[in-house]
């Protein structure tokens, strides 16, 4: 009997539910919350850029294909209003007038200066979304051929047979078949004020660049 009581009083009972209520604590779980959010807000932010650029940059591309497609009606047939088929075609920008908006015209009003007038009226485009042009530019021919980003009118025409852009910069008109800027420059810009330019050079060239803040786009 002894040693049986020996062994019931040696013996030590386990229980199973003894480390159950461990977990986390308050403050473990408020960090874990912590790093889920800053992580989440990253990632949002770093999405929402890209979406931003991807959109600047269809923007950009739509303006380009205006100029293509002006470069197009220049040097075809094709007939503005009723009769006139030989009118050359161009956009005008005007950030006097706005900086949201842009003009397809034909430049069909005598003497075709190269400039948009009343009654040359093809299309006006609305740039929205909160994107808007920010600068015009143009690079002179001659000259110590800087470019100036301090335009207020940017006009390109495109007549037959060739391909070559015909380039005014603030409202003064020329001789079409007289160039004296080597290329002209639109800079949009986004919301998040993210920016690219679409180039058109004299030669008929057009190009789509992101913006060097330094040395490209003013």
């Amino acid at each position: 009997m002894r040693h049986i009581q020996t062994l019931e009083r040696g013996f030590t009972p386990y229980h199973f539910f003894s480390k159950s209520g461990k977990g986390f604590t308050l403050i473990e779980m408020l960090a874990v919350v912590g790093v889920i959010v800053v992580i989440t807000s990253i990632v949002l932010a770093n999405n929402s850029r890209f979406g931003g650029v991807v959109l600047l940059e269809n923007f950009s591309y739509d303006i380009a294909l205006s100029v293509r497609q002006a470069q197009v009606y220049g040097i075809a047939t094709v007939r503005f209003q009723q009769s006139n088929f030989n009118a050359p075609y161009g956009l005008h920008f005007d950030l006097s007038s706005s900086n949201t908006s842009y003009t397809f015209f034909a430049d069909a009003v005598l003497p075709q200066d190269g400039i948009y007038d009343t009654g040359e009226l093809v299309q006006t485009t609305n740039i929205t979304r909160g994107f808007s042009i920010k600068s015009l530019c143009a690079t002179p021919v001659s000259g110590p051929q800087v470019q100036d980003c301090t335009l207020s009118k940017l006009d390109v025409v495109y007549k037959r047979p060739q391909p070559d852009a015909y380039i005014r910069a603030n409202g003064v008109g020329g001789t079409e078949d007289v160039n004296t800027y080597a290329n002209g420059r639109i800079v949009i810009q986004s919301p998040r004020e993210d920016t690219m330019s679409v180039v058109m050079f004299k030669n008929g060239q057009i190009s789509v660049q992101r913006c060097d803040p330094i040395t490209v786009c003013q």
